[in-house]
C-alpha cells in the first residue's frame, strides 16, 4: 500500500476509537450533573490564586537577589523562581481569567514545506524546538496556527479581522500597555544589566511561552481526536474534540488547567478551581466521548508531531445514501 493509502488506513482506525457521531446527550444534561456551586465565579478566589503565585515568585526573587547560595543550591534557587513565574504566567492566561482559542489543524494541502520537517526525526525535533520557542510570538504577531482569515491578521492589530468592534478599543489599550512595559524593560536593562534581566525576565518569558504552546497543542492534538467540516460541525461535537492530559506534579503547579480541559471546553466560563469537581460529575455521562491520555508529556509531544501532521477527510456512509464528513489526523510515517 502506498503512503497515501497507509495514512487513510491509520486515520480510519483512529476514527473508530474516538466517537464522532452526534452525542447522545445535551449540554443541558451535562450542566444538570454538575453541582451548582461549580459555576459560581468569585473574583476574590480567582485573584487569590494569582496573588499567591506572585507572592511566591516575589519571595523567591528576593531570596535569589539578596542572598548568595553556593554551587548547585544557587542554580536551584533560580530554577524555583522560574517555576514560580511559569505558574503565575501560564495559569493567568489559560486559567480563570480570559478564554483561549483552540489550536487549528491544517489539511495536507496547507502543510507546504513543513512536510519536509515533519517527515524525518531531525526535522521533527527542529519543528518542536521552533514551535516551543517561537510559536507563541508567531501566533500573536502573524496568527500562525490560528483560524485562517481572508487578509493579514495579527493579535496586535485593533482593526484586524480577528476582533469585533467592541474589542478593538481593548486591543489598543493592550498595545499601549505593551509599549509601556517594553520601555520599563529597556530602562531596567540599563539599570541592572542584561544578565540580571535575562535571569529575572527573559528566561521566565521563554518558559511561559513554551508551556503555553505545549499545553494548547497537546490539549487539541491527539491521534484519536476527530475534527469536523463546516457541514458537520456542531458546538458540542467541537467542544468534545479535546483531551485531558496528565502532567504529573505539574497538574498542581498549573492549578489543574492541564487535566480538566474537557470540562473547560464545555463550560468555558467555569472557574478553574471547580473544573476538577465538574470533570468527575460529567465523566459518567460523557462515556467514550471523554478523552484522557496519561502518556508522559515528552513522549506524547513527539508522537503527536509524528502522527498528527495534517487532517484527512473521511466519508462515512449514512442511511438514505447520505454521507458524514469527519476529519482525522494523517501521519508523517
Amino acid at each position: 500500500m502506498g503512503a497515501g493509502g497507509r495514512m487513510v488506513a491509520i486515520s480510519e482506525e483512529r476514527a473508530s476509537r474516538a466517537p464522532h457521531a452526534r452525542p447522545p446527550f445535551t449540554v443541558g444534561q451535562l450542566k444538570k450533573a454538575v453541582p451548582t456551586h461549580c459555576f459560581r465565579r468569585s473574583l476574590l478566589t480567582s485573584s487569590s490564586y494569582l496573588v499567591f503565585d506572585l507572592l511566591v515568585a516575589g519571595a523567591l526573587l528576593y531570596t535569589t537577589t539578596f542572598f548568595t547560595f553556593p554551587g548547585l543550591l544557587g542554580y536551584a534557587s533560580w530554577c524555583l523562581y522560574w517555576i514560580a513565574q511559569v505558574t503565575g504566567g501560564t495559569t493567568a492566561i489559560q486559567g480563570g481569567f480570559p478564554k483561549t482559542r483552540s489550536f487549528v489543524p491544517k489539511t495536507k494541502d496547507k502543510i507546504g514545506f513543513a512536510w519536509l520537517l515533519y517527515s524525518n526525526p531531525a526535522g521533527r525535533l527542529l519543528s518542536i524546538v521552533i514551535t516551543l520557542t517561537l510559536g507563541w510570538p508567531l501566533y500573536l504577531l502573524f496568527n500562525v496556527s490560528g483560524r485562517p482569515y481572508e487578509r493579514f491578521a495579527s493579535h496586535f492589530d485593533p482593526n484586524g479581522p480577528i476582533f469585533n468592534e467592541s474589542e478593538r478599543y481593548q486591543v489598543l489599550i493592550s498595545d499601549v500597555s505593551l509599549v509601556a512595559v517594553g520601555l520599563c524593560i529597556y530602562k531596567m536593562a540599563f539599570a541592572y544589566g542584561l544578565f540580571w534581566l535575562l535571569k529575572v525576565y527573559a528566561i521566565p518569558v521563554l518558559i511561559v511561552n513554551a508551556f503555553l504552546v505545549l499545553i494548547t497543542f497537546l490539549q487539541h492534538t491527539h491521534p484519536s481526536l476527530p475534527h469536523y467540516s463546516d457541514a458537520e460541525w456542531e458546538w458540542l461535537r467541537g467542544a468534545l474534540s479535546t483531551v485531558d492530559r496528565d502532567y504529573g506534579i505539574l497538574n498542581h503547579v498549573f492549578h489543574h488547567i492541564t487535566d480538566t480541559h474537557v470540562a473547560h471546553h464545555i463550560f468555558s466560563t467555569m472557574p478553574h478551581y471547580h473544573a476538577g469537581e465538574a470533570t468527575k460529575a460529567i465523566k459518567p455521562i460523557l462515556g467514550k466521548y471523554y478523552q484522557f491520555d496519561g502518556t508522559p508529556i515528552v513522549e506524547a509531544l513527539w508522537r503527536e508531531f509524528k502522527e498528527c501532521v495534517f487532517i484527512l477527510i473521511l466519508m462515512n456512509h449514512k442511511p438514505q445514501g447520505k454521507q458524514s464528513c469527519c476529519l482525522n489526523y494523517g501521519s508523517s510515517i
